[in-house]
């Protein structure tokens, strides 16, 4: 079983190159990402295996072992690389606009790579362009309205990252059901559409009839950003501290 971050103590961020080989093919940990994050955007992550990241690079498998240990530590080259371009929109603005460019970044990351919504909120990202996105979004967070202290830091991070990663992974996960699936509007409506009119006929759910009846097909990209901005808003705004008695 692969260790969270490799076996080796040092972590990958933070070993040497290899020494390049008298070889055919020059590799670098950079060269192997970018061939493991194309493999993974076609195939998922099931799909990706050191042998068919050696067989795109012209390989052989065993020469990859020299730059990764193990599957965990290309999985965090993987992030890293993802982190880079997350990390463009993390330029110096008031914190409000920081913290809204690096969510938005972050979702459209990961409809870009739908591997990355899978690895969101599990284990640690401590790659050092996973650092500075972190460190731009704390940052910024800490000089909202509201965020008073390091304690009042945490539970704003805690919040706005449980919505981020939820609504991404539920994003990636509805439009991957739709592709493999072929469902659609039109599809739902004919196979379930009249068992659900004639559940919503009989009075008992007169608030999802109305959802389903007068709500329109929201645009995924405006409701996550409308989402976003009452999330960010409910967190930071300060809270009026209760009467004395």
């Amino acid at each position: 079983m692969d260790t969270p971050y490799g076996s080796d103590p040092t972590p990958v961020w933070e070993r040497p190159e290899p020494q390049p080989r008298a070889a055919p093919v020059v590799l670098t940990r950079a060269k192997i990402a970018a061939a493991a994050i194309e493999l993974a955007d076609t195939h998922g992550l099931d799909g990706l295996s050191v042998r068919k990241i050696a067989k795109e690079l012209g390989v052989g498998p065993m020469r990859l072992y020299d730059y990764v240990l193990n599957r965990s530590e290309l999985l965090d080259l993987m992030v890293d690389d993802v982190y880079a371009h997350i990390a463009e929109a993390a330029r110096p603005a008031g914190w409000r606009d920081t913290v809204l460019a690096i969510a938005h970044a972050t979702r459209a990351a990961a409809l870009d790579h739908e591997w990355f919504a899978d690895l969101l909120g599990g284990r640690p990202h401590l790659g050092p362009h996973a650092l500075a996105v972190g460190e731009a979004n704390a940052a910024a967070l800490s000089q909202a309205p509201g965020v008073r202290g390091v304690d009042d830091l945490q539970r704003v991070l805690s919040a706005l990252n449980a919505f981020l990663v939820g609504a991404v992974r539920r994003e990636v996960t509805e439009r991957r059901t739709a592709r493999s699936t072929g469902t659609d509007v039109a599809a739902f409506q004919t196979g379930l559409g009249p068992y659900l009119t004639r559940m919503l006929a009989t009075g008992r759910y007169p608030t999802v009839a109305r959802l389903v009846i007068d709500g329109a097909h929201l645009d995924a990209g405006e409701t996550f950003g409308q989402n976003l901005v009452t999330v960010l808003d409910g967190i930071t705004n300060p809270i009026a501290p209760p009467p004395a008695p």
